[in-house]
């Protein structure tokens, strides 16, 4: 029976993996800060390892005698600048590395399709954005992105020396049950009866549901070729802006109506938001809310192929069901 050692076992894919583990006969070790808030993991057939991913000492020791370490510890929109983005993503990767090579485990790193950059990961001739695809241009300011393929570089420099075996996975928006990140911000503006869509609203969203993560998390583990390899998981199932909408509306039981709008006027509406909002709270904003209207006004641009070919990944949650369960979720526990 293998041992895992899961970082953010407590955090949205950490939970669904612990879940997809035990499920398969894992024994299942989880690093936390606190053990009397470790949650609903205090109430599973889970170990409790307390440390810490920026103490290596404790990280170390809590990897000892496992096989595979599954970092998916990671902070995504924290207060601060850069140094409260690369303490916990990059450090804390490094100790991750550390504390594998110690070990003598494998090493399975979440990362993000963030490393492509916001604009380089649409092809100027629309061919899906796979992992052949170099990673383009991240502006200093884009903290997340930056942090992200700073720790990927880490896992594949290390991997390259034959330090360890390691391989790393790039979901896109992840949202399930449990997710204090994406979900909820789209609920509570559902939840206003309006959602709006561009052009009707007929593109394909770039979003992944945890438990299809954790899916091609285990399977990359258990692949041997898999080593020195990243993956994209970043689009199970096909679904639209539209489609994604209604199936949230019927999870919290409540309807939305689908508001289009132009895209020349929703490019006009960025670009005001842009000019005037950082006179008032500085640029911060910006680049959010270039990739907000991207989400919605483009297709996916991501292509998962190598994950489904190689590892054989066939994502178990289907979109419309794991939509509807997520905001049902929320609509329960907010």
């Amino acid at each position: 029976m293998p041992t895992a050692l899961v970082t953010g076992a407590t955090g949205l894919v950490g939970m669904h993996l612990v879940q997809r583990l035990q499920r398969d006969g894992w024994q299942v070790r989880a690093l936390v800060r606190d053990a009397a808030r470790a949650g609903s993991l205090s109430r599973a057939d889970v170990t409790l390892a307390t440390g810490d991913i920026l103490e290596p000492t404790g990280f170390a020791r809590a990897a000892r005698k496992c096989d595979v370490v599954f970092h998916t510890a990671a902070v995504i929109t924290p207060r601060g600048g850069w140094e409260a983005y690369r303490r916990p993503n990059v450090e804390g990767t490094r100790n991750a590395i550390a504390a594998a090579v110690s070990a003598k485990a494998k090493l399975v790193h979440v990362s993000s399709v963030a490393v492509y950059g916001a604009d380089d990961r649409y092809s100027a001739d629309g061919r899906p954005t796979d992992e052949s695809v170099a990673p383009g241009h991240i502006p200093e300011s884009s903290y997340y992105a930056r942090s992200k393929r700073e720790s990927e570089d880490l896992v594949f420099e290390a991997q390259r020396s034959g330090a360890l075996w390691a391989t790393a996975v790039r979901p896109c928006v992840v949202y399930g049950p449990h997710d204090r990140q994406f979900v909820p911000r789209l609920a509570r503006m559902l939840r206003r009866g309006i959602g709006p869509v561009v052009a009707g609203g007929h593109t394909i969203v770039p979003i992944v549901h945890a438990a299809n993560v954790a899916d091609g998390l285990v399977r990359a583990a258990a692949h041997d070729d898999a080593n020195g390899k990243a993956f994209n998981l970043a689009n199970d199932f096909p679904l639209s802006v539209a489609s994604f909408y209604r199936c949230a509306a019927e999870g919290m039981g409540t309807n939305v109506r689908i508001v289009s709008v132009p895209m020349f006027l929703a490019r006009i509406a960025v670009g005001v938001f842009q000019r005037v909002v950082p006179m008032v709270v500085g640029d911060r904003f910006n680049s959010v809310t270039k990739a907000s209207l991207d989400f919605i006004a483009r297709d996916n641009p991501f292509s998962s192929e190598r994950a489904r070919r190689e590892l054989g990944w066939d994502p178990p949650m289907p979109a419309e069901e794991g939509v509807t369960d997520a905001f049902r979720w929320w609509a329960a526990h907010h």
